[in-house]
């Protein structure tokens, strides 16, 4: 590996991190406001009174992705947040809910993955 173009060398130098850092920090706002209203439709709350902190939670998002870009188009933000946070809060229903999905969701899930690994790759110009 002293040529320096390993499988690290190939992750570290292609990957845009600030892809992964915006997308997933834009995410996790559906990974906190989700389970919240499946508590709530499920009846352990009882109040909507937390309808006002996600409310503040939603309202500094598109700042958020205002910034994110910065580092990458539009097009791309947005589906790498669309997914990252598909898959955050399908584990969350999975984990923590005890929700089950298919065989063929499964595979689903598992090509989301793959997409978020593609898109957070930087094309290579020559």
């Amino acid at each position: 590996m002293s040529s320096g173009y390993g499988l690290l060398h190939l992750f570290n130098n292609h990957i845009n991190w600030n892809i992964v850092f915006f997308g997933f920090l834009m995410a996790g706002a559906d990974a906190m406001i989700f389970p919240l209203l499946k508590l709530y439709s499920i009846g352990k709350i009882k109040s909507l009174n937390f309808m006002a902190f996600a409310s503040l939670v939603y309202a500094i998002q598109p700042w958020i992705f205002l910034r994110s870009l910065r580092y990458e188009t539009m097009t791309v933000m947005n589906l790498y947040w669309d997914v990252a946070s598909d898959l955050i809060v399908t584990f969350i229903g999975l984990v923590i809910f005890g929700e089950t999905i298919g065989y063929y969701k499964k595979i689903g899930i598992f090509f989301s993955m793959l997409a978020l690994g593609f898109m957070s790759y930087e094309d290579v110009k020559k």
